[in-house]
């Protein structure tokens, strides 16, 4: 039994390596990628309303975000009817497909088309395959200029290039989120694309409820989506492409409630800082995809900044984090928890 241990653990040990140092990181620059990601931006709004319509509500929105595949992005099971489906988005092939639980299926192309092409696509697609119109509100939500589905005709590029380096990078993180998620045995949340802010987040939870949130809202989003995300505690930590005002990708870090002096905790990588008029800590994708070890800054940045706001939070970290003692000797393989990236460490205030 020893021995199968050791060898599954060096496999295990041989994949890790294999993911950081045969597999760079791909460039991803704002200013190259902004057309193709704006036009994706829309496109998965409408799949994530499809999916949000058609789904019960779960905790924190949980229900209407998209997850991340190898290949790109699923809805994962939408019911309908007696049956369901789900909508996959292929940014290595290029196509978006639809399946249904009765053996359907159809595709189309990813390519340089308007939004309301891509619209009237979808749901002629889903006709078809017998699922009904959902009925989706047609406004996109957190962006400035909002432009009905249906009303945005102009026609859009779409770069198979730039849209696959993003896909790559989306499951890059997912794989390094994973890992970090796997540390925590608290109520914690899928890691997840919203595809409202064209994010991919994950969030762990104290396991208390927050206090009424009182802050402010993104363009064309009602304010009880944010009582919604906010009700409980939370520490999330996420990746984004970017925006005009902020023309870089991003690694971001934050605390709901914030707590006191979190603003002068000391995180790590040094590439990493906080900013004070998002109130979050930040690292720049580019330091990241260009360190020795990206998966391993990445971790660095999560762990540090998790352990500064639990800290500083007063978070039961023995309850949330610390496997409940168990006899068995030895314990499987597959049942056992992986090491802490690094020991608990105390805030220090600049």
């Amino acid at each position: 039994m020893g021995s199968d241990v050791e060898v599954a653990e060096a496999g295990l040990r041989s994949i890790a390596v294999s993911l950081n140092e045969r597999q760079p990181w791909p460039p991803l620059r704002y200013e190259v990628s902004k057309d193709t990601l704006d036009l994706v931006h829309m496109w998965t709004q409408i799949v994530g309303k499809i999916r949000l319509a058609l789904t019960p509500l779960v905790n924190h929105w949980w229900n209407s975000t998209l997850l991340v595949t190898p290949r790109g992005l699923t809805t994962g099971v939408v019911p309908s009817g007696g049956g369901a489906f789900a909508i996959d988005f292929d940014f290595v092939a290029h196509e978006l497909s639809i399946v249904t639980s009765d053996g359907g299926n159809a595709t189309m192309p990813l390519r340089s088309m308007s939004v309301a092409q891509f619209y009237r696509e979808v749901l002629d697609s889903l006709a078809r395959l017998g699922v009904p119109d959902p009925h989706i509100d047609l406004v996109p939500n957190e962006v400035a200029v909002a432009v009905r589905f249906p009303d945005d005709v102009e026609i859009r590029p779409y770069d198979r290039d730039l849209a696959h380096q993003f896909a790559d990078t989306l499951l890059k993180t997912h794989i390094v989120f994973e890992r970090f998620r796997a540390g925590f045995l608290g109520k914690a949340s899928p890691v997840q694309f919203f595809w409202g802010s064209f994010d991919l987040a994950a969030a762990r939870f104290s396991g208390k409820r927050a206090p009424a949130y009182a802050g402010g809202k993104p363009p064309h989003v009602d304010i009880h989506v944010m009582h919604e995300a906010y009700s409980h505690e939370l520490i999330s930590a996420g990746f984004w492409t970017g925006s005009d005002d902020v023309p870089e990708p991003e690694y971001y870090a934050y605390a709901m409630p914030p707590p006191a002096g979190l603003a002068g905790a000391t995180i790590r990588p040094d590439a990493a800082g906080w900013n004070a008029e998002r109130g979050e800590f930040v690292l720049p994708y580019e330091a990241v995809r260009t360190s020795a070890d990206p998966a391993a800054a990445l971790l660095d940045f999560l762990q540090s900044t998790y352990d500064a706001a639990a800290n500083l939070g007063r978070w039961d970290r023995v309850l949330l984090e610390e496997p409940v003692r168990c006899d068995c000797d030895p314990i499987p393989v597959k049942g056992r928890r992986g090491p802490r990236t690094r020991p608990r460490t105390t805030v220090s205030s600049a």
